[in-house]
């Protein structure tokens, strides 16, 4: 590595490689600091992003890293266990292998955690047959039997969401409080049944799940389970910048926690840019992507203004103290 880049990427997932790409097409110096992670590794493929319809999570980010070697852009294996800002307005960045390295500007993509519901099996099944969005896994369920989660007032908008997929859907009220009278009616106007009880597990067979079983016992059949968990920004190496993530609601019910920041991505601390999930919550992979490349272009334009108010105040210099020399010549020369 470099002792200094013009911009530092900690995160190495589309709205990092997103925002690499374009820094490196503007002939800057990146370093993609990543740990390796992805959010969406479980996931088969991913989806709605057009032109890579399906492709598996690691090999888009294969891709993407070769894109970005290829005008010069560096990598390193690591996670940045901290940062700060120094007196020269710079940025130290320290490696968990106990390297630093500087930079000009940060760009901070770490992504979120999907913090689930503590019900047996959930975690095992994430991201195959236990599920969250439709727009991310709805097509691969369709016609199925869906059971939705209820652990909250969002379940009966998920509820609805995935009717639209299938028309086998049963909401398991499990830890949420009685539904109201207009959202039953919705429920019962498109063949919604509720299911009264705690889900105590999950019945999987040959690696599939079969079933929502229920703390009496009683096992109802279902081939996908619909979740809501808390999304919750991966920022500690914000907050140690200063920046304090906030809660995101929908409606009564807290969804998660976001670094807020401006649409281009700038936080409110000089040289802090973000995107991705640690912004926003509900970006997938393309929108994170598409943030990437706003924010690279955002940081861009923002080293090119202080590297031409430097060429400017360096310019101004040289005139004056030309016009400054040329003076004392012709004084000079006129015996002044």
């Amino acid at each position: 590595m470099r002792d200094t880049y013009d911009v530092v990427v900690i995160g190495g997932g589309a709205a990092g490689l997103g925002a690499a790409l374009a820094l490196t097409r503007s002939r800057r110096s990146v370093l993609v600091v990543d740990a390796g992670q992805p959010r969406n590794a479980p996931a088969a493929g991913i989806h709605n992003y057009l032109g890579r319809e399906g492709t598996p999570p690691r090999e888009l980010l294969e891709i993407g890293r070769d894109e970005v070697a290829g005008y010069g852009g560096e990598f390193v294996s690591a996670t940045a266990t901290g940062a700060e800002a120094l007196p020269d307005k710079r940025f130290r960045v320290t490696l968990d292998d106990g390297r630093h390295v500087r930079a000009r500007r940060l760009l901070v993509t770490t992504g979120l955690v999907d913090e689930l519901p503590a019900v047996p099996g959930v975690a095992q099944r994430w991201g195959t047959d236990v599920l969250h969005c439709p727009y991310c896994h709805g097509w691969e369920a369709r016609d199925q039997a869906v059971g939705i989660l209820a652990t909250g007032p969002l379940a009966g908008h998920q509820a609805l969401l995935w009717r639209q997929l299938t028309e086998d859907v049963i909401v398991f009220r499990h830890t949420a409080p009685d539904f109201d009278a207009e959202t039953l009616t919705k429920f019962a106007a498109r063949g919604i049944r509720v299911v009264d009880g705690t889900v105590a597990g999950l019945e999987v067979r040959d690696d599939h799940l079969t079933g929502v079983r229920l703390e009496s016992g009683e096992v109802v059949p279902r081939q996908a389970l619909v979740v809501a968990p808390r999304f919750t920004a991966r920022s500690e190496l914000l907050v140690s910048l200063g920046l304090e993530p906030v809660e995101q609601q929908f409606g009564e019910q807290v969804l998660g926690t976001y670094v807020p920041a401006d649409p281009t991505g700038r936080t409110t601390v000089p040289g802090v840019w973000v995107a991705g999930n640690v912004t926003n919550l509900s970006a997938q992979v393309v929108v994170s992507a598409a943030a990437g490349l706003g924010a690279g272009a955002a940081i861009n334009a923002d080293l090119i203004e202080e590297e031409t108010d430097r060429a400017v105040a360096a310019h101004t210099l040289v005139e004056n103290e030309r016009v400054l020399a040329e003076t004392v010549s012709g004084n000079r020369r006129h015996g002044m």
